[in-house]
Parts: structure tokens; sequence; C-alpha cells
């Protein structure tokens, strides 16, 4: 079975969420191949003991890492808990992932409730299922 690829990302005031997000669903995230921002994937790392691929830190490029895997074909979900309540100064990078996921067809979470039905869906882990990728 090849492992699903998918992206871990919080702003500051999620990351705590996040974290405990990961934790409550530990055996499927041993099942993933994870990504993640610097500090992000730095926390979940020491916390969990998980492999995490860590890449810059979303505001020094970061988000744009992971935004080329998505354009790439190589990531199978982000759950990414962004802050709508305090603004970031790459937001426009946050923009720009939330768009690529659209082009993509890429699924995103933006809450652990989203997060949670993404993860546990049985077609997330289907070997014989595979999301329509749009043709450009």
């Amino acid at each position: 079975m090849n492992k699903k690829a998918v992206a871990l990302v919080a702003h500051d005031h999620k990351k705590a969420e996040l974290l405990a997000w990961v934790n409550k669903h530990l055996d499927s995230m041993q099942k993933c191949e994870l990504v993640a921002t610097g500090t992000t994937g730095g926390l979940i790392a020491d916390d969990t003991g998980l492999s995490i691929k860590r890449f810059k830190s979303g505001p020094l490029g970061g988000d744009q890492q992971i935004g080329a895997l998505i354009a790439e074909g190589k990531l199978d979900a982000l759950i990414f808990f962004w802050d709508p309540l305090n603004p970031a100064p790459h937001d426009p990078d946050v923009k720009a992932l939330l768009r690529l996921c659209s082009v993509w067809n890429v699924p995103v979470a933006c809450s652990s409730a989203t997060a949670d039905l993404i993860i546990t869906s049985p077609l997330f882990f289907a070997e014989d299922y595979l999301p329509l990728k749009p043709q450009y």
C-alpha cells in the first residue's frame, strides 16, 4: 500500500489544536507520509515521535514549498489550521495554498471537524480510490 502524503500546517494560535488533533488520530498519522512547515513539524515530531519532513517556516517559504507539492501532484491532503482572527504577514501564501488545493482537487481541512472527516473517510485510505485530477 502506498502511503498517503499529508501536509500539516498551523498558525501560531492554532498549533496546540493541531497537535491535539494529530494525537487523537495518531494511528492514522502513522500510516501517512507526513510533511509540515518548520515550527509546526518540529512540535509534532517532538511530541509524537512521528517522522515528518520539515520545510521552512510558513512565512519563510514553507507554505510555498507545500504548494509546490500540491502542484506536482505529490500531496493527498492538506490539514491547515489557520487563524482567521489574526492577520499574518504571509496571508497571500495562505490564500495561494487554499487556491492550489481547489485547482488540483486536493482535500483541505481548516478545522478539526473537517480534518476528522477527511482522515476517517473510508475513501481516504482506499487503495482503489483516485480523486479526479483536473486536466489543464
